[in-house]
Order: C-alpha cells, then structure tokens, then sequence
C-alpha cells in the first residue's frame, strides 16, 4: 500500500477517531436497557466491556445520578452480544463514556420521570410537589415510595407528568465526586468472576500446543503418549494448533508437553528483529537536501514490538451444538466477535449466543477473540463444552503485538519560525480486524477514502499534531509481515506522538528556547496552553536538578482530552534509570469520577515508563523471545515513582476520552526526561532494549 497522507479529501481535520466512533453509534445510541426491579435494583446493561478502567462505576454514577438513587442500589451487568447495536457495542478508542454520557442520563432521567408520575398517581397528587432522593420518591407531608414499590407502575406510564431531562451540570451532586469503585470489594476478595471463574455445566479444561514459529502449521502428530495420561480426555487439531481437553488445567498442561508434534515454519521463520527495523528503514527514502538558507533538523526512530500483557490471560468458554453456540469471554467487539464464529461454524449469526464477561486487563487486546474461535472449533470437534485457557506464553509468542516501527522526521525553521515538519512512518502492518477494522467497515466507514486500510484509516483520524509547525506532512507505509499486530493503548499515537514530542525538545533547544515555552508558544489549543501552564508550575518546571538527573515534558491531545506530564528522572546509572516524580495536568471536559480518570492517567504513566525504558518483544528467527513476565520487562513497583502528582482541569464541556490520552505525553516526558539527564539524544525504544 503507498504512503498514505494526512488530510485527504473525506478525512475534515476537525473529526477524530472518538468523533468518528461516536457518530457510528448514534443510530442505536436509544436502545440501551435500564430495568428498576421490585427489590429496588437500578440496572444498567452496559454494552460495553469492564476491563478494570472503572467504566462499570463511572456509568453506575450517571444512573444514580439522574434516578436520585443510592449507589449502593445501581447494578451494571455487562449486555450479551446485541448485533441490533451494530457500532454501538465496541469498547475502544476511548469512547465509551463519550459516546454514553448522553444516553445513559438519558434513559435514567426518563426512568425517573415516570417514577414520579406513578406515585403522584398513587397518592393523587400533582406530580410537580414531589421530589426524589435516596432511591424514592418523596411527598410534601414525608409519605415515601421506594423505587421498587413503584417500578410495575412507572413501566406502564406513557407520557410522564413531568420533564423527562437529565439534570444539568450544577445540579449534580455525585458526577464529578472522587468515587471509589463499586467492584472494589469483589475485586479484592477475589469474588469478582472472570472468564476462567466460570462453572458451566459439562466445560472442560483446555489447552492447545503452538508451532515454534508465528504462523507455523502442524506436519505430523502423535498425541498417543498424551492420549494416555491420567484425565485426559481427548486431543483434537485446530488451525491454530492442537489441542488437549483433560478434567483439569493442570493434566491437560502436562498432556500437551507430551504431544509429539512436528511443524512447519511460519511466513516470519528466517525474520529477527534487525531484519524487521532495516526494512521499516528502507520503506521511506531518505530525505532530500534541505534548501539552502533554510535550517532543518532531521531525527530517526525506533520503537520495538510491544505486547498488551493483559494480567488474565485469554480464556473462553464454548458450548456448541449441531444448531446453536453458546460462549463465555471478555469481548471488546462481541458482534463482530458473534458474526465471526458463526461464520467458522456454519450458523446463523442469531445461533450464535455471546455472553460478555469483565475482562483482567486489555489495552487493545481483546478486540481481539482468538480464544473464543479455538474455543468454539474444539467444542464443535469434541462434542462437549469446553474452557480454553491461553497460558501467559501463548499470549507473549502467539498473540497481539504493538507493531514494530521507524520514524522520519524533518522540521525546517528560521527566523524564530518553524516552516514545516515531516513525519515519514513506517510500521509493521497493524492488524484491526476482529474489532475496530470490522466495525469501521460495517459502519461504512471506508467508503468515502475508498482503497484505505483500517490501519490507515486510524492513521488519518488520530495522527494530528497539535502545534503551528507551519506545512506538517505526515506519511505511513505499512510493512507487510505475516505476524500478529493489533491496537495497542493508543495505536499509532504511541509511537507517532512521543517522536514528535522528542523533536519538539530538540528543536526548542536547538533554536535557543525553553522546551515549556516553546510548545505554549506553538499549542492551537487554549485548553492545552492551560494543562501546559498547569504542569509547568506545579512541577516546578526549570528547577535545578542535581547531575544526572533531569525533568522531561510530554504533551498530547486526542478524542476530547488534553494532557501534559512532567516527569523527573535519576539516570546516575544510565544503565538503571527511574523516575521519581510525576506530576500530570489532564483536561478531559466533564469527569464523571475523579478517582478513575486519576487511576487512568497513572496507569498511563506506568505503560510510558516500561515501553521507553524497558519493556519490548524480540523476534528471533520468526519467533517471539519473551514467554513471560520475567523476560517481557514491563514496569514493577520499584520502576515507579514514589511521588504522582495529578491536577486535572474544571470541566471545561462533555467529557472526554481518557482511556489512550496519557500514554504518548507519559512515553514523551520519560524519553525527554532521559535525553536531558544523559546529554543523550535516545533514538532506539525500548532504551535498555
């Protein structure tokens, strides 16, 4: 595919990925699902994915919010697959509390309404007298109906006798209030119920054997060694591999390791890591002598292949039969998930039933349901219910990477001016199917840039900078190997944003300026001039720092957000570097609870810190290096900062998408951090890789 430029005609500048995603869902935003029980149960079907960012609560918030009910009595179950949703049950792109914030108020300031028509009926009174509080209805004179009592009335009210209107924003009393999380409890007790916590009835332990290489396929098997051990109960082959089925995890492991397999070697077999970074190198031609009179600076990157490492790993439950499906997982993008394995097992797609289960961690992962495909191939083959178990090396070998990377950038500048910037992007080919590629198509979004690939399609919509560099040119090619890439916490931004970021320091010194001022000085954004102002003062931006040790800045906007991060760094040991401190200004309009967007933008911190120091995938000979948590470096306890400090913004309008914001500034300031504390220019990523 040719590079691909950004700005296209059908591409407006003022539309992003959130925008875009949000416009998709309009249509079916009105069929959510919110049930008040006699028990007095506020419930909301989410039609989302809870994967530990909070999302449950932030929604359970709005509902009570607009129901003036307690939160203690508001439930948020996650909705099965609903295909009639079409675009509109997709958890990604940081849209999912953009995309509901209406919609939920909505429907529970309706629920509310009619509440209150029921009891002003019951009691015979002018609606208008009565309020609402504490999951009741309230009379002048202290009569008091509960939710519950009056939940079989209110259903049955047509048009309520009053407005039926979300509240509006100086009438909330709990969006807004730092709110801790209504699954803590479950969460840390170990009662909150996972994929593999599921006990259905007949499901048995599975496992499935992989090729050495990615992509490598099965030549000859004898499974009899494995046949034969104790609790097996069968072997079956599957595209991706072989799988074992025993009465648990445990048998079937050992069962597998007792499988003598022979396999062909994958597309990749023969690649390694040098050979992916001197073709992404090649993609792009060098640029061209700079005009004379004109000064530029030119700077290159490398960013490795990175895994999601999701805490759970993959596990899928399936229960299929000669004319219907049944399975069990954590989903991001459960209809295109649904059509899919219909399609594999030759069903309907409404024989198809998915049931969507919080997920441990995801980061892009679970856009992905390769689990759930093995799972309904073994189930079909077997004859009986099964739960398939991804184990942690699977995952870090077979499963989604972060692609690997190169950057070309090129700014021009004079006369205190920057004239242009290039950004030339190679990367390896990001796989978005199974998720936000499919649901793009479906939603008809390749139609106006026909030709683009969702990759690049993402590539358009998120890639802006966001300063005045005068004429900004940003390229992506795409590097077609045959390995598994997906969306990693904000796809191209990630890697795209944080070389911009260094190259704005660059160049800030380079042209005799303070790198703080010299970003302000360029920002579009007033809302980022702020953040920036923000984080600059309440770090103590320009303090001296011993030798060794340095502050670095990072900037990003994206989906509705805006946020800076200062961190400071103590390279004394180039070798060992650490951030000790962190401060973060976020603007992300409306915050629904405080204390989840602060968990967000920490998290954030946490995934800059392990993707630029320390944590990358090498590919040795078509193969993954890293197996697990002990060679996949990412960021443990003791890498983080002792002090985070977090200030974010008063709303400034609708909220915003915070779940990708913080990664590309995080990544930025770490790297900025590293350069000025080593007199460094880090061009390589992960540093210590």
């Amino acid at each position: 595919m040719p590079p691909q430029l950004l700005g296209l005609p059908g591409i407006p500048d003022i539309v992003d990925l959130g925008d875009a995603m949000i416009l998709a869902g309009l249509p079916t935003s009105h069929l959510l699902v919110l049930e008040l029980t006699p028990a007095g149960r506020a419930v909301l079907h989410l039609p989302r994915l809870e994967v530990g960012q909070g999302l449950t609560t932030a929604i359970a918030m709005l509902v009570a919010e607009e129901l003036d009910a307690r939160l203690t009595d508001v439930d948020v179950p996650l909705s099965d697959g609903r295909p009639e949703l079409l675009f509109n049950q997709l958890t990604g792109g940081s849209n999912s509390i953009r995309a509901l914030y209406d919609p939920v108020r909505g429907a529970a300031a309706a629920a509310r309404a009619r509440l209150v028509t029921a009891a002003a009926e019951h009691w015979n009174v002018p609606a208008t007298t009565l309020r609402t509080a504490d999951s009741a209805v309230l009379a002048p004179d202290g009569r008091r109906l509960g939710y519950g009592e009056l939940a079989a009335a209110a259903a049955a009210i047509a048009a309520p006798a009053v407005p039926a209107l979300p509240k509006a924003a100086d009438q909330q009393r709990l969006v807004g209030k730092p709110t801790g999380r209504i699954d803590a409890r479950d969460l840390v007790t170990g009662r909150a119920t996972y994929a593999g916590d599921l006990r259905i009835p007949g499901a048995v332990p599975t496992v499935v054997a992989r090729p050495a290489t990615v992509n490598g396929t099965l030549e000859s098997l004898d499974a009899s060694a494995a046949r034969a051990m104790p609790g097996v109960l069968g072997v079956v082959r599957i595209p991706s591999g072989v799988a074992v089925l025993a009465e648990t995890f445990d048998q079937a492991l050992k069962a597998r390791d007792a499988l003598r397999t022979v396999w062909n070697p994958g597309p990749a077999a023969g690649v390694s890591t040098d050979d992916v970074r001197a073709r992404l190198r090649a993609a792009h031609a060098p640029f061209p002598p700079a005009p004379l009179f004109i000064q530029h600076l030119d700077a290159e990157f490398d960013f490795a292949f990175v895994n999601h490492a999701p805490m759970e790993v993959l596990t899928a439950v399936a229960d299929v039969r000669p004319n219907r499906a049944e399975l069990w997982f954590a989903s991001q993008s459960p209809i295109v998930a649904q059509q899919a394995v219909a399609t594999e097992l030759g069903l309907p797609q409404n024989a198809v039933t998915v049931h969507v289960v919080r997920g441990g961690g995801s980061f892009g992962r679970r856009l992905f349901f390769d689990a759930a495909l093995e799972a309904a191939q073994v189930s079909k083959a077997a004859g009986r219910p099964v739960k398939l178990m991804w184990t942690r090396d699977d995952d870090m070998r077979h499963g989604r990477m972060r692609p690997a990377s190169h950057h070309r950038i090129r700014a021009t500048y004079g006369l205190d001016r920057v004239l242009g910037w290039e950004h030339r992007v190679a990367a390896v080919r990001t796989d978005l199917g199974h998720g936000l590629g499919d649901a793009f198509t479906a939603a008809g979004y390749d139609l106006p840039i026909a030709g683009l690939t969702a990759a690049e399609l993402f590539f358009l919509l998120t890639e802006k900078i966001p300063y005045n560099v005068g004429v900004p040119v940003q390229l992506l090619t795409e590097l077609p190997l045959d390995l598994h890439t997906g969306s990693w916490r904000s796809v191209f931004s990630g890697t795209v944003r944080v070389s911009d970021e260094i190259v704005m320091d660059e160049l800030a010194r380079r042209m005799g300026q303070d790198e703080v001022a010299f970003r302000r000085a360029r920002l579009r954004s007033a809302a980022g001039r702020a953040v920036l102002d923000t984080v600059a003062a309440k770090g103590n931006w320009g303090r001296p720092m011993p030798p060794g040790r340095a502050q670095g800045i990072g900037y990003h906007d994206e989906n509705g957000g805006t946020v800076a991060y200062l961190v400071e760094l103590d390279a004394t040991d180039p070798a060992a570097p650490r951030v000790t401190k962190a401060v973060i200004a976020a603007d992300v309009g409306r915050v629904i609870n405080p204390r989840g967007l602060e968990a967000q933008l920490t998290g954030a911190l946490v995934d800059g810190i392990s993707v630029i120091l320390q944590a990358g995938n090498h590919l040795d000979d078509g193969a993954f290096r890293e197996s697990s948590y002990s060679d996949f470096h990412y960021a443990r306890q003791r890498h983080t900062p002792p002090v985070v400090e977090i200030h974010l913004m008063p709303p400034s309008g609708p909220p915003g998408g915070a779940g990708e914001l913080g990664v590309p500034a995080a990544s930025a300031a770490v790297a900025n951090a590293y350069a000025r504390a080593t007199g460094t220019g880090p061009r390589s990523f992960p540093i210590t890789f």
